[in-house]
């Protein structure tokens, strides 16, 4: 889950621990490895390009996102590769990618439909003929967000071996497709909890591939899960693979 709370350094740390690799990593792993030339879009921690440098990958890395604290931990795991603090609206490419993903629900993030269009517009022009895209977006039919209560509680271990405890709250699940919600992390080690507000979008496939017609980009992929089964009416997932409509 996307949480713009992991602007903090603290949180930041914490991140692989409360989201640890899954099947969606190595989901996109696969993609990567395949790739010349990368660009992971709210690359968060830097994990999935970390481990395509670990497992030597010739070509070219980048990874952006706007969050400083977690290019902190991006550039303490893999050094030697392009980690860029920003977002698709403040960095401008030209053709130099033949694949761009966008992980871990953070296409959900865009919630204006003017932000919305800037960034496919931005993806667009980064790719080159040929080139891919690839993103998930939660199923809006599958409802998540009523899973998101605060009597789910998860606990993990922090660097320093304290117990964090956390959960989440949905505010207003009433806003047409945008879902507003809290994160609350606790720990008695700490001087204070720390409490985050967020609000995702989720649109259904119909409306998402309005979107990316209109900014030139063509669906040639969707998945309901990891395991590339078929895009079902209530799945967890719309896993997408688009490319430039030529």
């Amino acid at each position: 889950m996307v949480d713009h709370s992991f602007a903090d350094l603290t949180l930041a740390s914490l991140y692989d621990t409360i989201n640890p690799w899954g099947p969606d990593d190595d989901f996109y792993l696969d993609l990567v490895r395949t790739a010349d030339a990368v660009l992971d879009v709210g690359c968060g921690t830097g994990r999935l390009l970390a481990r395509a440098a670990e497992d030597r990958h010739p070509g070219r890395l980048t990874g952006l996102d706007p969050a400083a604290a977690m290019l902190v931990q991006a550039r303490r795991r893999a050094p030697g590769v392009e980690w860029l603090l920003g977002d698709l609206r403040t960095r401008l490419w030209n053709g130099e990618f033949d694949l761009v993903t966008m992980k871990g629900h953070a296409f959900q993030v865009l919630l204006c439909d003017d932000e919305l269009r800037a960034a496919l517009r931005a993806v667009r022009s980064a790719l080159g003929d040929g080139g891919r895209f690839v993103f998930e977006t939660r199923n809006p039919a599958a409802r998540a967000w009523e899973t998101w209560t605060p009597d789910r509680v998860r606990e993990v271990t922090d660097a320093d071996g304290r117990v964090v405890r956390v959960w989440h709250e949905v505010e207003d699940a009433s806003a047409g497709d945008r879902v507003t919600f809290t994160e609350t992390f606790e720990s008695c080690g700490w001087l204070r909890r720390r409490v985050s507000r967020s609000t995702l979008r989720f649109l259904a496939p119909e409306a998402l591939s309005g979107f990316l017609a209109e900014a030139g980009l063509r669906v040639v992929e969707q998945y309901g899960d990891w395991e590339r089964g078929p895009l079902t009416a209530t799945g967890p997932e719309i896993i997408t693979v688009v490319t430039p409509d030529r």
